[in-house]
């Protein structure tokens, strides 16, 4: 681990990722200096939250503290913060950063500028900077970039410890469409089915705790099995009227509730084919589901 143990690292940005990240490069002895920011107050926050002898800085001050550089910021942020790097004088070493719907592309001032540009992508949600903290070490990372950013993402991902999956070329933000399919969009769905169950007379809290266990159980079996082997529900065994029924009585609900529940029934039907359904048995769910609510 040459690049970790010879380079100094600073991380910019001090919101959940980036103290997060911070922490445990920190914990797991990479030669971490200092957290960078535009906001000086946030990033002595977020290097506090990192550890003993770690520094807050102005980003412009980075090229003269580390040579290695994490960019944790929005995804809007990316490249403004690179071309500030690069016009404070960072124009040798590696920058990586961590936004999950953009390639390398994203640094390209850094790179017109000479330095190794790449991307470090965990597939983890971070809803505080303590949650993200903990759950980072097994996390899968997406990484993607040139020659020398792409070993150190390597190297970091064997820091902290995680696995990693090599973004092909012009594909990373399929990684962030999946990772807010698997995480943002469970709550969705979940919202969904609390509205559902508040028009049928239940209260918020009642809902909740009513679909927990099946929500619960669903979830533990899907990442067990895989989703083909889990599958139940009338969709799987082909229960056209079931289907009908539900769709009629979502008629109580949202616009939005009733189309998602349409989408997400159109989607399920290629699993319980893969599952042994008819293909006489699917034509007739999708007809179902296709009919205007």
């Amino acid at each position: 681990m040459a690049a970790i143990a010879n380079h100094p690292v600073a991380v910019i940005g001090s919101g959940r990722v980036a103290s997060a990240l911070a922490r445990v490069l920190r914990e797991r002895g990479a030669p971490l200096r200092c957290v960078a920011g535009r906001n000086l107050e946030q990033a002595y926050v977020a290097a506090a939250f990192a550890g003993e002898g770690v520094e807050a800085v102005p980003i412009d001050c980075v090229p003269g503290v580390a040579q290695n550089v994490i960019i944790a910021v929005s995804d809007a942020a990316v490249t403004p913060v690179a071309e500030q790097l690069a016009k404070a004088g960072f124009t040798r070493g590696i920058a990586l950063h961590t936004c999950g719907s953009r390639g390398p592309e994203a640094l390209a001032p850094l790179a017109d500028a000479g330095v190794s540009t790449g991307v470090l992508y965990p597939l983890q949600t971070f809803p505080t900077p303590e949650q993200g903290a903990r759950s980072l070490p097994g996390t899968y990372f997406a990484i993607a970039g040139d020659g020398p950013a792409l070993a150190w993402a390597r190297e970091l991902v064997a820091l902290i410890p995680g696995k990693f999956i090599a973004a092909e070329p012009g594909k990373s933000a399929l990684f962030h469409a999946a990772a807010v399919m698997a995480s943002n969009y469970q709550m969705t769905l979940f919202d969904a089915a609390l509205e559902a169950l508040e028009c049928a007379g239940a209260n918020r809290e009642e809902a909740l705790a009513a679909l927990a266990p099946i929500a619960r159980a669903t979830l533990e079996n899907t990442l067990r099995m895989g989703p083909q082997a889990a599958l139940t529900g009338p969709i799987s065994r082909g229960d056209a009227a079931t289907v009908r029924r539900n769709l009629d009585a979502l008629r109580a609900v949202s616009r939005p509730t009733q189309d998602l529940y349409r989408a997400a029934g159109l989607r399920t039907i290629p699993i319980a084919v893969r599952r042994g359904l008819s293909p006489a048995a699917a034509r007739t769910l999708q007809n179902e589901f296709e009919k205007t609510l």
